[in-house]
This record gives C-alpha cells, structure tokens and sequence, in this order.
C-alpha cells in the first residue's frame, strides 16, 4: 500500500531538519523524510574521520531558529555538530518523521503527485518533493589503473574505517582537500610515515579556533541576546570574506600575507615549501582553514610528492613523475561527486521530462531552488547556491523560508501545483554564468570540483549571503507558472 503524504522530503542533514521545520509554520503537519542511512545528520553522519570539524564558526553553522549556547569550541568537531542535529531532531519531534534505510531509487510527477519509490520497497505518493541530499555524501574515487591490486586497507575518508590500525603504519594520502587537511595532522602522530599525493597545493589559512569558556557558555544561555549577537558578528566578518573573491586588492593581499606567514612559519625547507606555493590565484579553488597542516607536512614521518598518481602497483604507489612509494594503507583524500550528484538520481519530470535530460547542458534550477518541468519539486543547496566563503546553513535558511511562502501563496490563490517559469530560470542561468566568467572562480588559473565537466561553474552562488537571503525574500509565486494537472492518481 502507498503511504500518503503532502511534502516528501529526501535527506535528513541540515537541509531536510530545516525544511521540515519550516514547513511545519506554514500549516504543512502531514510531512515524511527518507533516510538512506541509519540516523540523521548526512555530511556530519557519514564523515567521522579523525579531526573532521567545520571550517566555519560553531555558532554561524546552526540554524538560526535553534541557537546552541553551549557549542564547546569556535570551530566544532563532527560528532558535536551531529549531536546538535540528534538534539534539534528530538526536540522538533522530526525522529518521528524519519523512514531510515530508504534510499530514494525513483520518483515521477503523474500529472497530480510525485509518485515515489524507495530501495527499500516502500512506495509513496506526495503533493510536494523536497530534495534535501546534499552535495557532500559521494565519495569521488579516481580511475587509477591498478586501484585494485593494492592489497593493504584502502578507504576513502568519507568512509573511515576504524577498524584499521594506523599506528606505525606506511600510509599513502591521495589528495590535498578539506578532508586531508583535517585527517593527516592527526593520523601522523602516531604513523610511521605518510606520504601525500598532490596534484596541486591549496591555500590553506590559519583559524581562531579554540575551547569556548564554561562561564561564556554558560552566559550566552542565561542571555540568549548575546549569542544571538556573537552569531551576527561573524555573519558580517565571514561576509567581508567575499571581497577576496571579488579580487579586492586589499582583501587579496590580507589573504595572501596570512597564508605566506602561516606557510613560512612552519616550512622551512625551501624546496618544500616551493611544493605548496599554489600556481593560481587564492580563492579560485576552496579556501581551507587549519592550523595544523603545514606544521604536519613539517614532520619528518611526513612527505609529499607534488604530483598526482599515475598507476598504482600492489602495494607501490607510481607517482606521474615515475617515483615509486611503498604503503601498507591507502586513504583517498579525493572530495565528493558534487555537479554531477542529482545526475544519479531517477526522477521524471512533467510529460516525460528526466532530469538528465533537463541537465543535459548542466545543472539548471531557478534561483537554484526549483526546475522548470518538474511542477512541485524543489531542491535545497541546488545549482549556484553553494559558498567559498560563508555559511551554506544561512542558504538553506533562505531557500526553505522562499519554498514555504510560495507552498502558502499557493494555497491561497487555490494552486495545486507550480513550476518555474522556463524564461525566467534560463535569464537566472544565464546571470549565473556572466557573473562567473570573470569571476576568480573561472579566471584564477584553475580547475577545481565547482566546475562541471565542461567547465562551467554550475555549483557557486557568486555574491554574498546577504544577497541571496534578499533575493530570495522577495521572490514569490511571480516566480512561477500553474502546472497544468493531467490524469493521474491522487
């Protein structure tokens, strides 16, 4: 038998706690989430490796409507940021929406509804589809040839596995990401040696992290004003960030002098610290932060080739410049499936249309929420709504806060379904891509996991949070064009 519902949402992260929430102020109750996994939380769920932690202040990444006095540090660690979610999930009586252990295999509008099905074998139909997946859950692992015959533990950092023992070990790091820049410092305390392949170096940039005091703590929750304060501040610095994108002279070389002083302090090799200068423009690939990471690369059980890798022989790791490196455990440091995610996804749209075949230039969603085609369907962190400089938490916020006003607006005029306009989705398409081409993004002398496979920056929403948060509040039904009902069940 079908389950019955009014807004399906896919994805119990961030972006699917928040949509329910909001949903619910609109006068939305009869609402479900899919889980593929076992529990809430997505990226901080399935990422546990050691020192995974957010690279944006504690109290900027939670949702505006559930502050958290009591986050133990600036910058929190994974499982404090999952124990947040757990908490806001219990306290909303979200749990209680929750179908865990099913993924989504398909889902198509019959005219009427989306009629969806899981893995699991559960079928629903719903007024409304919310995808809420994410872009970091994914792992990308490169075709390298002889991948397989390596006969030690080999795992992404998505995927720990913490049942391999690193201590003393000869371990191989393939890629120089947000991820690795994390793990590494902490696995080379105790390994015999790390080797890291890296096909290019980032900019990596020190952080004010550190323990949040119990009497401050304790402050900000008999006076929420104050956190709510503090949450605001960073706001505004973390927006001052985006003048670096934006090729401000003044920002670029604050930027660059914190990164040359960070590097210069902890590598003092000439010929190594040559190694992971980067040959592009700061700001062009992600900005990471960290304190830790070139005083690990430092070490000396620590080495990194400047190369990426072009064959993997047992247990011999075969550089592109020939070099040879032996390992007893290869961990892939290789980032996520991020343009290409939705791709994977079985959905069918108004009249036939996939979302393959609607993506078939690249990723399209009008003011990144919503598909023209595809009526009643909308998408958190979707296409050009994704940040190299503040908190996506802040997007989702905006996004979940436009989709329940239009969800009303609908109601009230007497809407049963809704679709964006095509002309308007192909000039908010069309804008993305002229702000971008110019942009240090798409002119900085690199490529990086923004850009799809032609190239284009189809991920990044190219101004300011404030911007966005803006657009979105005065963007309504105007957006939008009734969808014609066909014959279908309801």
């Amino acid at each position: 038998m079908d389950h019955i519902t009014d807004m399906l949402i896919v994805g119990a992260g961030f972006s699917g706690l928040t949509m329910a929430i909001e949903a619910r102020k609109h006068g939305i109750h009869n609402i479900a989430i899919l889980e593929k996994a076992d529990d809430i939380g997505g990226t901080w769920r399935e990422n546990t490796y050691p020192g995974v932690a957010c690279d944006i202040p504690s109290h900027l990444y939670s949702m505006a409507t559930h502050p958290n006095p009591d986050w133990s540090r600036a910058y929190a660690g994974g499982a404090e940021i999952q124990t947040y979610l757990q908490k806001v999930a219990r306290d909303e009586g979200l749990y209680d929406l929750c179908h865990f252990h099913q993924q989504l295999k398909s889902a198509s509008w019959d005219g009427v509804r989306w009629q969806v099905e899981t893995q699991g074998g559960q079928r629903w139909s719903a007024r409304v589809l919310v995808s809420a997946i994410g872009a970091l859950h994914v792992p990308s692992v490169p075709d390298i040839p002889g991948a397989d015959s390596f006969p030690g533990p080999c795992f992404h950092s998505a995927q720990w596995d913490h049942d391999v023992d690193l201590v003393d070990k000869r371990i191989a790091v393939i890629g120089t990401g947000a991820s690795a820049v994390q793990f590494v410092p902490e696995i080379a305390k105790t390994a015999r040696h790390i080797t890291i392949f890296q096909r290019s170096a980032p900019y990596v940039l020190p952080r004010p992290d550190g323990p949040i005091a119990p009497w401050v703590r304790r402050l900000y929750a008999r006076i929420p004003s104050l956190a709510r304060l503090r949450r605001k501040a960073i706001f505004t610095v973390f927006e001052f960030r985006h003048r670096v994108f934006r090729g401000e002279e003044r920002m670029v070389n604050f930027a660059m002098k914190m990164w040359r002083k960070s590097l210069d302090n902890a590598i003092t090799d000439p010929v190594e610290r040559e190694h992971l200068i980067p040959s592009y423009r700061i700001g062009c690939k992600r900005i990471l932060s960290s304190n830790d990471w070139y005083p690990a690369l430092a070490r000396d059980n620590v080495s990194v080739i400047p190369q990426g890798v072009a064959s993997i022989q047992g247990n011999k790791i075969i550089a592109a410049d020939g070099s040879e490196t032996r390992a007893e455990v290869l961990i892939w440091g290789t980032g996520f499936h991020v343009t290409d995610v939705m791709d994977r996804l079985d959905i069918t749209g108004a009249d036939g249309l996939t979302l393959g075949a609607a993506w078939a230039d690249g990723m399209q969603a009008h003011l990144g929420t919503a598909i023209a085609g595809f009526p009643n369907f909308f998408v958190l962190l979707g296409p050009h709504t994704g940040l190299g400089h503040n908190s996506v938490v802040l997007m989702i916020e905006a996004q979940v806060n436009h989709i329940g006003r239009v969800l009303s607006e609908m109601d009230s005029k007497g809407l049963h379904a809704v679709t964006p306009d095509p002309a308007r989705q192909a000039a908010f398409s069309q804008e993305m891509q002229d702000r971008h081409t110019d942009s240090v993004w798409q002119a900085g002398g690199c490529t990086s996991w923004y850009q799809d496979a032609e190239g284009r920056n189809t991920t990044l929403w190219p101004g300011t949070v404030g911007e966005f948060q803006k657009r979105m509040a005065q963007s309504g039904l105007e957006q939008y064009s009734p969808a014609p009902a066909t014959d279908g069940d309801s």
